[in-house]
């Protein structure tokens, strides 16, 4: 995976480059790549992708024949560049740094919050309060139910973990016994 974070990370930043000093932009090449992404993640248009009997024409024919959203100069030459490079597979990992990148401007990242049970607006409204305290940034929260957790919550900011989890206590009894 580190191998295609490195390739992807020019890209990311060319395009963040490029965009930076614009929301819309921001916004629209944001989108743009979510929606690439889950497109080539797609296992059918993966093959399509690494298919050596269609050349590099008939390639970006297709993608962009996929794509829902309009696409500009911009965005074709783009798709264009990753097709002739053979970095289409890698617009995953693009979108995902892009959208790193996107929430340093603004002071923003991404909470992925794990819960044991499902989590009501307001018990999410209230974690993401002391999430934002904690971590000192204003936080967006994407939210899943893992019954494998037995209780409480797990958190991952970035690279940072808060794990008050039952799964994980259990866990830290466990190793504090067999010590």
């Amino acid at each position: 995976m580190a191998e295609l974070s490195t390739i992807a990370r020019p890209y990311a930043e060319a395009l963040f480059a490029s965009a930076r000093n614009d929301q819309a932009a921001l916004e629209s090449w944001s989108s743009l790549l979510s929606e690439l992404a889950q497109l080539v993640s797609i296992d059918d248009v993966r093959e399509a992708m690494t298919d050596p009997r269609l050349n590099a024409s008939k390639r970006i024919e297709l993608l962009t024949g996929l794509v829902k959203s309009p696409l500009s100069d911009a965005a074709r030459n783009f798709i264009a560049l990753l097709v002739d490079n053979q970095r289409i597979l890698v617009l995953p990992q693009i979108a995902e740094q892009f959208e790193h990148l996107k929430n340093q401007l603004e002071g923003t990242a991404l909470a992925e919050i794990r819960s044991a049970f499902p989590l009501s607006d307001e018990q999410v409204q209230q974690l993401v309060a002391g999430l934002e305290k904690k971590f000192g940034l204003k936080l967006k929260p994407a939210v899943t139910v893992d019954p494998e957790l037995i209780g409480g919550v797990r958190v991952v900011v970035g690279d940072q973990v808060l794990d008050t989890s039952v799964q994980a206590q259990l866990a830290r009894m466990r190793d504090t016994l067999a010590a």
